[in-house]
């Protein structure tokens, strides 16, 4: 799935990013998230006021920590504010849709606490470029029957009829960002060339992890569960 509400050249080279381990933002995705540490209602506040764009990455468990946290993943993926409300008890409930990829150049001075980056986007400009394919590169019924292997044998009951009508596009960003696969796995679908590969790497992470035992849950501020 492609976006191509967003000129290269609007976007930002420096903006703010929030590292959360198994949180995938793809490109046309869209991400919930439950904000509510002071650091990152901190960061949305500023989104708010400054374009309502920050960047998902995950932290890299091979890096040490710095100074400013661990460390991270050098792609990442650049996210717009699509909804926004606030609870009772201060917490904010986002949507950030996925606008392209980006490769950190460096880190940059936190402010408020959050962490910030300068990035190159123009490595990713077929993000918001290129149509999205049509198809996929294997039958749609191959990903539907690793699919339903995968939520049998995770416990999952799936919404089968929702499943069946999302365009192939939508049905593999979907599928990428709510299935629970381990981080490196995420990230790798993340790094993908292109949304052939993606949906390549997606059938073979199903079809693996249909035998898998489970895998490790991160900490923070978390996306909802996808149903």
């Amino acid at each position: 799935m492609t976006v191509h509400t967003q000129d290269l050249a609007d976007l930002p080279e420096e903006f703010a990013v929030f590292p959360l381990t198994g949180a995938l933002l793809l490109p046309g995705g869209r991400l919930p998230l439950n904000i509510f540490e002071p650091r990152y209602l901190a960061m949305v506040d500023d989104a708010m006021a400054t374009g309502r764009m920050f960047g998902m990455v995950q932290p890299d468990k091979r890096l040490g920590a710095g100074d400013t946290g661990p460390g991270l993943y050098r792609i990442g993926c650049l996210g717009r504010i699509s909804s926004f409300s606030e609870t009772d008890d201060g917490r904010y409930l986002i949507t950030l849709t996925g606008l392209i990829r980006f490769t950190i150049v460096e880190e940059i001075e936190p402010l408020r606490g959050y962490r910030r980056v300068r990035a190159a986007l123009g490595g990713f400009a077929a993000d918001i470029s290129v149509p999205p394919a049509e198809a996929l590169p294997y039958a749609r019924a191959d990903l539907l029957e690793a699919l339903r292997r995968y939520f049998a044998n995770a416990g999952v009951e799936a919404n089968w009829d929702a499943i069946s009508t999302m365009p192939d596009p939508t049905l593999v960003v979907s599928l990428c960002m709510a299935c629970p696969f381990d981080a490196d796995e995420k990230q790798a679908l993340l790094e993908a060339r292109d949304e052939a590969e993606r949906a390549r790497a997606l059938l073979a992470l199903l079809e693996i992890n249909a035998f898998d035992g489970g895998h490790d849950d991160d900490d923070d501020d978390h996306p909802p569960k996808a149903s």
